[in-house]
């Protein structure tokens, strides 16, 4: 019986730990579509963890890049096929896919956190593309809507309570999401004894060795008596070679 219950105990604890585990990743926004690398950013509004990047995928329809999202990530939750305006979930990310009115052969990306769905968007408007459980998570502890906010595509009609939208900086490029870390890598040469590991001894590749006792160079020598060298110096007299001039005939091999 307490075998039976160590095992019950020792599932639960592992049930638990996975249900956390899951829950941070989504919550740091990992398996999100990288819409960074593949589309241009084009305007941003932040401030603090409520954030909103817009993305531009130029003459794409919204059923499109919702189906290029979904096939490189799937998202926990995605609206029905729209060609106006789609939303898919990834873990805290709201991706808003809009038309744009100015410009209708693109679509707008909006990628924006949960805190900036919180703090903005219109709970009624919600409804036609989430789901009760969703927007109840989104709302509910709010106590309803947090503002009037429909997209990026309707902003001037219905703005955002957070801030305005502006113009990428370079240090908006830098933190959209997904983040991105910079790795240095290091060329390891063959033939070095001293444990260098960096670009040359000087960070360049074609950077040598200077130090002369650690060397071997080469010379080309001219002039030296007896060298035998390649580029000797031609000597001043030669013997004129002895030639004979002879005579001779030829001989008709007679027929019988």
């Amino acid at each position: 019986m307490k075998g039976r219950q160590g095992r019950s105990l020792l599932s639960l604890k592992i049930a638990l730990v996975i249900s956390l585990v899951m829950s941070l990743l989504s919550g740091c926004g990992i398996g999100s579509p990288n819409v960074k690398e593949t589309y241009p950013l084009e305007s941003v509004n932040r401030d603090g963890s409520a954030t909103s990047y817009v993305y531009r995928a130029a003459d794409k329809t919204v059923p499109e890049v919702a189906k290029e999202l979904t096939d490189e990530k799937k998202p926990d939750q995605v609206s029905k096929e729209d060609t106006e305006r789609m939303f898919l979930v990834y873990g805290n990310e709201y991706y808003h896919l809009q038309k744009d009115p100015k410009k209708e052969s693109d679509t707008l990306i909006e990628v924006d956190s949960q805190q900036y769905v919180q703090k903005n968007y219109d709970s009624s408007f919600l409804k036609g593309y989430l789901t009760a459980v969703v927007i109840g998570h989104l709302f509910d502890s709010l106590g309803g809507g947090g503002g009037g906010y429909r997209g990026y595509s309707s902003r001037d009609i219905y703005q955002p309570k957070q801030g305005t939208y502006h113009a990428p900086t370079t240090n908006d490029k830098k933190i959209a999401p997904p983040l991105t870390v910079e790795k240095k890598g290091s060329i390891f040469r063959r033939g070095t004894n001293n444990g260098d590991t960096s670009v040359g001894s000087g960070g360049s590749i074609f950077d040598r060795n200077t130090d002369s006792s650690k060397s071997s160079k080469g010379s080309i020598s001219r002039g030296k008596t007896g060298s035998g060298g390649l580029f000797d110096s031609p000597k001043k007299s030669y013997t004129k070679p002895k030639t004979r001039v002879g005579s001779g005939k030829i001989t008709r091999r007679s027929r019988r």
